[in-house]
């Protein structure tokens, strides 16, 4: 079968994160890339120049894409305490199950380890917190800075969901998210 001569660069950083996710990042080579989209490999070397590139590359497309998600769930969830748990639980959607959550792990590292994509994390935090915050704006028992002290206790659930997973992970974070926010906006009379 012949090599296809084009491919969007969108098409073949999806191919790169998906040798990422299976096989973790150190798989991720310009032959294994070649051999997963059907480019060339020096055609792939001309168009990312080096592995970090490629590695950056692919996960920038991939923040975008949460970057996307998030602004999406922030405009459909109402600007309730109960709509910031549908925003986390839409969130979590993607996290599949206990292996693929685990293998995304891996890819973290490489989020960790590079300073641009670190820098795009902490943009994400901000914007997460910000949409959390909104949804309890009318909320006078919450707390000064609940956006990011629930999107810590979103990404805590997930890891303790990992430990033990025997339910569904959407439904752990719902239980583990309902009970945050049932500290302090129920009666205490």
């Amino acid at each position: 079968m012949p090599r296809p001569k084009t491919m969007s660069d969108e098409d073949v950083l999806d191919a790169a994160l998906e040798i990422m996710r299976k096989h973790g990042p150190d798989a991720l080579t310009f032959a294994a890339l070649s051999a997963g989209c059907g480019l060339s490999a020096s055609t792939l070397v001309q168009r990312f120049d080096s592995k970090a590139r490629l590695i950056q590359a692919a996960l920038l497309q991939a923040w975008d894409r949460l970057d996307r998600l998030t602004l999406a769930l922030a405009e459909n969830t109402p600007k309730t305490p109960e709509g910031a748990v549908a925003l986390l639980v839409g969130l979590s959607g993607d996290y599949g199950g206990i292996e693929s959550y685990a293998d995304d792990l891996m890819i973290l590292r490489e989020d960790l380890r590079d300073p641009a994509l670190r820098a795009r994390g902490a943009r994400w935090r901000d914007v997460l917190s910000e949409a959390i915050d909104a949804r309890f704006a009318d909320t006078p028992q919450a707390p000064a800075g609940i956006g990011l002290m629930m999107a810590a206790q979103w990404q805590g659930a997930l890891l303790w969901w990992s430990f033990h997973p025997r339910m569904p992970v959407q439904d752990y974070v719902r239980e583990s998210l309902d009970r945050f926010v049932a500290a302090f906006t129920e009666s205490t009379g």
